[in-house]
């Protein structure tokens, strides 16, 4: 009964001191498309992502119901740093819906302006000159900043009546000053002196963005680096509102490495001591079955959070498992290996010879694979399908005579008229019938992510092998050359490459035996396994080139490939095979697809399987259709 009373109490008072406009609040996801475009317009890094940010602690004054309820003292700032741009999952500031969803569309322009200085208190000054580059870009959005800002001034002079400290009020007079002053103009005001330590007392100022240290992202990445492939089972056992919790980004900041002598148990000034919110190197106990939900309170009751390395890590445990097997246990070495390059996104340049890659062969002798009947029924349907595309006539182009008039070439033609120049006509098209010259190469993600299960019978890993089982009848059937390659990857120096079909092999029981000893394991080195694809396209002599690439996940390492290193690599890789004449596209059942491959493969070079098991069908079907256009 206490429990039911103290619950209703709660949401009652916790309603009554809400300040917010919960009938005009506008939605992160909602404008998530709309906040990408124009941050990357106005000039932000390709790389950023967009996430919800997690809330920290506020200031300004609170009212008798907020202080009642212990409400009011934390908040989702807008933030960014060098991954992410952290806005916040739900704005009802202003009573107008349009408002709320300009302030989203303010601060992607905010922060694609955004230069944050090295002084420690400039955040004042970084954010006026963030503003005034911002209407520079994007003059069309003054309008709406002069709104934004007359909105969020009335709100800043009624909190301001509550302000009873002498020093809270002269610094919310000098921040209004500031406001209200315009960018160009408000630098000549004498009120940047010692301004930064002053706001900590005021509300916040939902036009501004908070700069983040540069180290907060790094720590944020290392922490990330004993997930074991790229998240498809973490994305099976979550729930989906603790997803959304988990998107967050979080203050952090990486903590040096402890000395290894004991500490005294007590220091000896008073002063030194420290408060419970830092971060103090004590050896505890680590629980096998942590409650998630305790775990996760703590982090949010956190200002910041703090990320060390330990050698005694839970996650030493996942690591073990994952060491390479023995020689006799593991697949079969072709050749001593390649190196290859990485691009490094910091320094912006190739790292030659930085990574080490080791073709295999699943061992002969192995188990045929015994594809069910419904699958063969499928891969002859298909089969059937991709068969007349070899034999259907095709459009040549630039003809002197034809059956209709190319539009293209009848462009050219007046363009070199008009040039002074008289080629001859060709302005026709005519159907004929051709050879095709396309070779397709097969990329499928093997990584640790794939054992997760993609339904209530099967693994992702199986939907992977029916794919290359439907592909491989199907492409035998229309008569193009095809090969097929795996890959997963131990760091940088062991990118394993598992060879399932290749070029000069025919497609039969040999082959189709590798396709059902494909098997899980290890990480997601996506970039050092598309340059070796590049390589073995360019070898082959057809004049169009096909790269498709299978994957369930973002690429990643237990090294720093972990984060945007491998994002960057990738995107880097893609533009090496595009430069190279190949056609790279990326076919994904990763539900979180639609943030990171059109960074890497651009807008039409990637799509979505929203269910895995259609991805033979999709697969076959988006072959059909880059190749038509071929």
């Amino acid at each position: 009964m206490e429990e039911w009373i103290g619950e209703r109490w709660h949401r009652f008072i916790n309603g009554a001191a809400d300040r917010s406009c919960a009938a005009a609040a506008v939605e992160l996801p909602a404008m998530q498309q709309a906040v990408g475009l124009l941050y990357r317009a106005a000039g932000g890094g390709h790389g950023v992502r967009i996430v919800p940010a997690a809330d920290m602690r506020i200031g300004g004054p609170r009212s008798w119901l907020q202080r009642l309820a212990g409400s009011g003292t934390r908040a989702a700032l807008p933030r960014l740093d060098a991954e992410t741009l952290a806005l916040p999952p739900r704005i009802a500031l202003f009573a107008q819906v349009e408002l709320n969803r300009d302030l989203y569309l303010w601060l992607a322009a905010l922060a694609a302006c955004f230069e944050p200085s090295e002084a420690p208190a400039a955040w004042a000054s970084d954010n006026l000159a963030a503003c005034r580059l911002a209407l520079q870009r994007c003059p069309g959005l003054r309008p709406r900043w002069l709104r934004l800002r007359d909105a969020h001034l009335a709100q800043r002079r009624v909190e301001a009546r509550a302000l009873r400290s002498p020093e809270a009020q002269a610094a919310e007079v000098r921040l209004q000053a500031l406001l209200m002053a315009e960018p160009e103009q408000a630098f000549a005001l004498d009120y940047f002196d010692n301004f930064d330590a002053d706001a900590a007392l005021l509300s916040p100022v939902w036009l501004w963005l908070q700069a983040l240290p540069a180290g907060s992202a790094l720590a944020a990445g290392q922490a990330r680096e004993a997930k074991a492939g790229s998240g498809a089972n973490a994305a099976n056992s979550i729930q989906p509102e603790q997803q959304e919790q988990e998107k967050k980004r979080r203050r952090t900041r990486a903590a040096k490495p402890a000395s290894q002598r004991a500490p005294l148990l007590l220091a000896s000034k008073a002063e030194s001591l420290r408060s419970w919110s830092e971060h103090v190197p004590l050896d505890r106990a680590s629980e096998d079955e942590t409650d998630p939900d305790e775990a996760r309170a703590a982090a949010d009751d956190m200002e910041e959070l703090t990320l060390a390395r330990q050698g005694s890590a839970s996650a030493a445990r996942i690591k073990f498992d994952l060491d390479l097997p023995s020689a006799s246990a593991d697949d079969l070495p072709l050749g001593a290996g390649e190196s290859l390059p990485e691009w490094d996104w910091k320094r912006q340049c190739l790292l030659p010879d930085h990574c080490r890659v080791q073709t295999l062969v699943a061992r002969p002798g192995g188990a045929p694979f015994l594809p069910p009947a419904a699958l063969r029924q499928t891969a002859r349907r298909l089969r059937r399908r991709l068969e007349t595309l070899r034999a259907a006539p095709q459009w040549q182009r630039g003809c002197s005579e034809g059956e209709s008039l190319d539009l293209d070439a009848w462009v050219r033609h007046l363009a070199g008229l008009r040039a002074g120049s008289s080629p001859d006509p060709q302005v026709w098209a005519r159907h004929q019938r051709g050879e095709r010259s396309l070779a397709t190469l097969l990329l499928a993600d093997l990584s640790l992510s794939t054992d997760a299960y993609a339904n209530n019978e099967q693994r992702v890993i199986d939907v992977i092998r029916d794919a290359l089982y439907v592909f491989g009848e199907a492409l035998q059937g229309c008569g193009d050359p095809f090969a097929m390659l795996g890959f997963s990857s131990v760091r940088r120096s062991q990118v394993r490459i598992h060879q399932i079909k290749g070029f000069d092999e025919a497609w039969g029981r040999a082959v189709q035996s590798r396709v059902g000893a494909i098997k899980p394991g290890y990480y997601t080195r996506m970039g050092a396994a598309i340059r070796l694809a590049t390589r073995r396209l360019q070898q082959r002599p057809e004049r169009q080139r096909l790269l498709l690439l299978l994957t369930d996940g973002k690429p990643n390492d237990l090294d720093v490939y972990e984060g945007r290193w491998g994002i960057e690599d990738t995107r880097e890789a893609v533009r090496e095979a595009r430069r190279a004449g190949l056609q790279p596209f990326c076919l994904s059942i990763d539900e979180q697809a639609q943030d990171y491959l059109p960074h890497l493969f651009g807008h039409q070079g990637w799509a979505r399987v929203a269910r895995p098991t259609e991805l033979p069908l999709r697969l076959a079907g988006i072959y059909s259709r880059l190749t038509r256009c071929l």
